[in-house]
């Protein structure tokens, strides 16, 4: 695995920053999740509850390829343990509010003191600095701030939520895992560590295309679309004659030809007509309705096939259900089924990307809570049995 030998210390809670973690443990990296004797991590009660009490479905997915240990790090014991176990790993990843870690005497020069080489990713809401560092933050706040929310529904309407996952909790993340990688490297090569400084809402941001650019220059603030595009036309969501719903994306004129030949009505793509897309984009409104009106004549896989025919860019927009049933989904392997202690098998979204010499793999879904604390207390920092046994009367571990 191309990232074994990498011991990763995970101590954040739910999914920024975990998450990059997770991605880290998928492609060879060992990665200790460390949690409250108490409760643990409270991703594991967020989702879909199962027959286990410490392990949601969103838990399970989520939090794999990781061993679980329990600590508490408000005891002064149990912070030193931590200070050790840091001393045998390459990256920590935390994600408290600012401050809060150095509350209980974890500060950046403590732990760089015990180990120069140490990477610490840091994942909150607005960032370790600014005005709003200490605010709390959650995907759906970080991107209704960072402007993903506000272009998302249709136009004069409220905006909406972008799905119903956390989307920047996992763009964060996948911002995360890149400077984790790239610290590693330079310490590496120079013995020091660093510490990344993620706010979620900058990740968000960073993923807006061209609106910084915009409004810098012209002042052009976006809005609303609902499911189309201001550059192209058409472009969005049709419904089908069975109810079912099919994405078109025409986004020049040659595509808009194809489409118009496959709609039997080549003449729409005549210079007089909509061959021009600022022609298109000046009569949106007739050109959907247009559109809408052909897909609704018939079912869904007709009109996919004579779109495929045309060379048209057109897809199924899925449900979970259709992707269950997707033959390309299973071509791929994107489907992946795993043993989850207790509850039989459990399907989850396969690892990517896919590594042509270095795959990546799950080896196991989200860990019950401390099943690896005697393990790794014993064997990587050589802890008596005694010696763990008063500690986990005294609630240390």
């Amino acid at each position: 695995m191309p990232l074994a030998g990498v011991r990763v210390v995970d101590v954040g809670n739910f999914l920024a920053g975990p998450f990059a973690a997770t991605l880290l443990a998928e492609f060879g990296a060992e990665v200790i999740k460390v949690e409250h004797p108490i409760g643990g991590d409270p991703m594991r009660r967020f989702g879909t509850a199962t027959e286990r009490p410490d392990a949601t479905l969103a838990w399970l997915s989520e939090s794999r390829n990781k061993r679980s240990v329990t600590i508490d790090l408000l005891q002064p014991e149990g912070a030193e343990l931590f200070m050790r176990l840091l001393e045998k790993s390459d990256v920590l990843v935390e994600n408290f509010r600012p401050g809060t870690f150095e509350s209980w005497g974890l500060t950046w020069d403590a732990i760089r003191a015990r180990n120069p080489k140490l990477v610490m990713l840091r994942v909150t809401g607005y960032g370790q600095t600014g005005p709003y560092r200490r605010r709390s933050g959650f995907a759906h706040i970080a991107q209704a701030f960072g402007g993903l929310n506000y272009l998302a529904g249709f136009p004069g309407e409220t905006p909406v939520l972008p799905g119903t996952v956390p989307l920047g909790d996992y763009i964060a993340s996948l911002f995360g895992s890149i400077g984790v990688m790239v610290a590693l490297r330079h310490a590496e090569r120079t013995g020091r560590g660093q510490v990344i400084d993620v706010g979620i809402y900058e990740t968000v941001f960073r993923v807006l295309e061209e609106i910084a650019a915009a409004y810098g220059l012209h002042g052009t603030v976006r809005e609303r679309e609902g499911s189309g595009s201001f550059v192209a036309c058409p472009h969005g969501h049709f419904k089908t004659a069975n109810d079912k719903w099919i994405a078109i994306a025409c986004t020049t004129d040659k595509m808009f030809e194809r489409l118009a030949q496959a709609m039997g009505e080549p003449e729409l793509a005549s210079a007089s007509k909509w061959g021009d897309q600022r022609k298109r984009l000046a009569a949106r409104d007739e050109v959907n309705r247009t559109v809408t009106a052909w897909v609704g004549s018939m079912e869904r896989n007709e009109v996919l096939q004579k779109c495929l025919d045309a060379e048209v860019p057109v897809g199924k927009v899925n449900s979970i259900a259709d992707i269950f049933a997707d033959e390309h989904f299973a071509a791929r392997d994107d489907l992946a089924r795993m043993p989850a202690y207790g509850l039989g098998e459990v399907v989850v979204p396969n690892v990517i990307p896919k590594l042509s010499a270095t795959p990546g793999r799950i080896t196991n879904l989200g860990p019950t809570l401390g099943n690896a604390t005697a393990e790794v207390l014993q064997d990587l920092l050589g802890m008596q049995a005694e010696d763990l046994q008063r500690l986990r009367q005294q609630r240390i571990v």
